[in-house]
């Protein structure tokens, strides 16, 4: 009819094409691994008068807990991450945005499709236009970032203290050692395949993201992007210069350093300048010099 067919053409044109920074997609993952790593370290301090190496044995806890702290805190309260949102990012559910034909529609559904095209009509749009992630892509990112991060690093400290792979006399055990290596290794090589998929695309950093359609999008479509290589340029001219002291002092002498360095040292030596004469203890002539022979 007329009507879908007016409606087809509006949903058509209602996305529009946005390309997200792949530099700034990665940045935000670094910068949450790294706060991550100083709220450990900050923690870890706390119980540094306690036993050594108690908390060796519930590392995996601790990095859990660390990990539910901040999505509890962010991501469940439809907040980004701090490298997310020091990157100008915010998760977006990119299920609600793609439009999918179905030739399933309603007349109150396209009479609402009607309505929230006469606005885009009269609204700019810039193409980060979404809503965020709805709650069972909430929970499930939970699920798989935290606990499913906790679980296999359980299980592979459980593996290697019991030595499953060395235990002949148990062929269970090897069974479940081999299917580890083996769910590890299409992991990876998943892993692997998404992340050329992200280079190409620029949509979804790990396979959580591409599971649950989570994608990153712009917070402000209007905040520029603030690069600044200070610190970068000064922590290379640093290094360089530390390197070529590391390369040149082997090979200085040191009795020709110090006899170079001696004519600007403000304790000159008395010998060259002085009389062999002068009371070394006060600097005086002597009231009857004499000289004492062999």
């Amino acid at each position: 009819t007329l009507l879908s067919t007016v409606l087809g053409q509006l949903l058509q044109h209602s996305t529009l094409p946005i390309s997200i920074s792949r530099v700034n997609q990665f940045d935000a993952a670094r910068l949450d691994i790294e706060m991550s790593a100083m709220l450990k370290e900050q923690l870890v301090k706390v119980f540094s008068l306690m036993k050594p190496g108690m908390l060796f044995q519930y590392e995996p806890e601790l990095d859990a807990f660390l990990e539910f702290l901040i999505w509890r805190f962010s991501i469940w309260v439809d907040k980004p991450t701090p490298g997310i949102a020091l990157m100008n990012l915010r998760y977006r559910d990119e299920r609600a945005v793609e439009i999918r034909e179905n030739g399933k529609k309603s007349l109150v559904a396209l009479s609402m499709a009607l309505h929230c095209a006469t606005l885009y009509l009269s609204a700019v749009r810039t193409g980060l236009e979404g809503p965020g992630l709805t709650v069972a892509q909430k929970m499930w990112y939970c699920i798989a970032a935290v606990g499913g991060q906790y679980i296999w690093a359980r299980l592979q400290s459980f593996s290697a203290f019991r030595r499953w792979g060395d235990s002949e006399q148990r062929p269970l055990a090897r069974r479940v050692w081999g299917l580890m290596q083996r769910i590890e290794g299409l992991y990876k090589a998943a892993s692997f395949g998404n992340l050329l998929l992200f280079l190409y695309t620029g949509r979804y950093r790990n396979l959580i993201e591409r599971a649950l359609r989570a994608r990153l999008v712009y917070e402000s479509p209007n905040m520029n992007r603030a690069v600044s290589f200070e610190y970068m340029n000064r922590q290379l001219v640093w290094n360089e210069f530390s390197e070529m002291l590391l390369l040149l002092l082997p090979l200085l002498n040191s009795s020709m350093v110090k006899s170079f360095l001696h004519p600007f040292s403000k304790n000159k030596s008395s010998s060259s300048t002085e009389d062999d004469s002068t009371c070394p203890i006060c600097r005086a002539s002597p009231t009857l010099p004499y000289l004492a022979l062999p």
